[in-house]
């Protein structure tokens, strides 16, 4: 499972997504991409079932790139606690996905069975996405 190894702050606000990606948001490592088109938190568990589920369907033939990493900490307070006393205690880690961003990249095998592969991924994770080729990208 994803994690940094270390952070500056435990604890994260909940902050916004806002608006669309202005970085990461184009094919730069491989062929095909997989691209969000609405945001959301992906937890690092969804990114880890994702990526299993394409390197099975590939046969672990190709290049998978992961473009996105959980680095903020998504914190819970105990069942039935009353209201107050702090923020609760981090439980996990998310990677904030804007619309545009591309989450997965990858290369070497054809493109059907990258398009199947990126299908079977989307399944996994909470957002709906659109599958994205190299060439068809402006001047890029």
């Amino acid at each position: 499972m994803l994690s940094p190894k270390r952070v500056k702050f435990r604890k994260a606000h909940r902050g916004r997504m806002k608006g669309k990606a202005n970085r990461g948001n184009y094919v730069s490592f491989g062929e095909y991409g997989l691209q969000a088109t609405q945001p959301a938190w992906i937890s690092n568990r969804q990114i880890e079932a994702a990526r299993v589920a394409m390197t099975r369907h590939i046969k672990r033939g190709g290049k998978v790139w992961i473009r996105i990493f959980p680095d903020k900490p998504v914190t819970q307070k105990p069942a039935e606690t009353r209201m107050g006393k702090g923020k609760g205690n981090p439980e996990g880690w998310v990677a904030v996905v804007k619309p545009g961003r591309i989450m997965f990249e990858m290369e070497g095998v054809p493109q059907d069975v990258a398009e199947h592969a990126m299908r079977l991924a989307e399944a996994k994770l909470p957002i709906k996405c659109r599958f994205v080729v190299r060439d068809e990208q402006l001047g890029r």
